[in-house]
């Protein structure tokens, strides 16, 4: 998936905000909320699609138009719900060989770090960074590899940001195995 990047041009403004500001802007809420919403969904029932289906109806997602939902699964069979909320637009890909995605239109690429990492701890699962590297062909993106594990549950996670801190889309995946 191509993830766009906004001009430079808002980071004049952005320079004056405060730190206390800095946390309530709309890139830096919007990494938390999906963060969060990765680890209740992708993180939860990566490799169990039944489960994470019902899990998306029963918080009231609601299934992405077909046409719609082909652009995020490219070809491949599965579901798409639309997680969208006041912070923003937000979509949660369950593909039927159990992958689960999580993309945010808009966060704050090392903020979505940030607060990943601080769920995966605040949930007990261990992690380890095993791979970071930008793009071959998308200079502005970067792609980060983990490990994690809780008990017997062992996941392989990428997170995919914009570099740019004023924001970008940002996509989070989980795999079981």
């Amino acid at each position: 998936m191509r993830l766009r990047c906004l001009c430079l041009v808002a980071i004049v403004g952005m320079a004056a905000l405060t730190s206390s500001a800095r946390a309530e802007d709309p890139p830096n809420v919007a990494a938390k909320q999906v963060a969060g919403l990765f680890v209740q969904s992708c993180i939860q029932f990566a490799g169990d699609k039944e489960g994470l289906r019902s899990w998306a109806k029963k918080t009231g997602l609601k299934e992405l138009p077909v046409g719609v939902q082909d652009k995020f699964l490219y070809g491949l069979p599965g579901v798409v719900f639309d997680a969208s909320n006041k912070v923003g637009k937000f979509v949660l890909v369950s593909e039927d060989g159990g992958s689960c995605s999580v993309i945010a239109e808009m966060a704050n690429g090392p903020v979505v770090i940030t607060d990943l990492e601080q769920a995966l701890s605040d949930a007990k699962i261990a992690f380890k960074v095993t791979a970071e590297k930008s793009d071959a062909k998308e200079a502005v993106l970067k792609h980060r590899e983990y490990q994690a594990s809780q008990g017997e549950r062992e996941w392989l996670l990428l997170v995919s940001t914009v570099k740019d801190p004023i924001g970008g889309q940002a996509m989070l995946t989980a795999n079981r195995y």
